[in-house]
């Protein structure tokens, strides 16, 4: 007991106590706890301007908007082939390696390196993947036939 009164008695005081300025000067709003010193989240909507609650205002209604017919994504250009990848005659792709007797196993892999650097189907745009496929088959062929007919050590 405090003062004469139980330690029940004394908070009922004090929270009648806190209770009785704030009723003297204005209603609490009805979106307030009696008792707590904050009130609930959307109490941070009053301090702020009307200026700020019409943009927050625009932003919900942008959320439903459908996007303008002029306003289409724009479009990528069509990819260009590359001169390369129109020559796909062996001959053609033979000139380009330039397979010589005198290439070695390891002359003859880093022809193969470079070419699938230049022609690998992944780094080609889609529409000319096949223009790719077809240069690498053959160039792997040649290179196979001239590591065949490599003198064996």
């Amino acid at each position: 007991m405090l003062f004469g009164q139980s330690v029940f008695q004394s908070v009922l005081e004090r929270l009648k106590a806190e209770e009785e300025p704030a009723e003297e000067t204005q209603a609490p709003p009805a979106h307030r706890v009696s008792g707590l010193a904050t009130g609930l989240a959307f109490d941070v909507m009053e301090g702020i301007s009307v200026a700020s609650q019409r943009v927050g205002q625009a932003y919900f209604d942008n959320l439903n908007a459908e996007p303008a017919a002029e306003e289409a994504p724009p479009q990528e250009p069509e990819p260009v082939m590359p001169d390369h990848l129109a020559r796909i005659a062996p001959e053609e792709i033979a000139a380009e390696l330039a397979i010589a007797a005198a290439d070695t196993q390891q002359t003859l892999n880093e022809k193969r390196r470079a070419f699938a650097k230049a022609n690998h189907p992944d780094g080609v745009a889609e529409p000319f993947r096949d223009n790719a496929n077809r240069r690498m088959m053959i160039a792997n062929l040649l290179i196979d036939e001239a590591m065949r007919r490599l003198p064996h050590s």
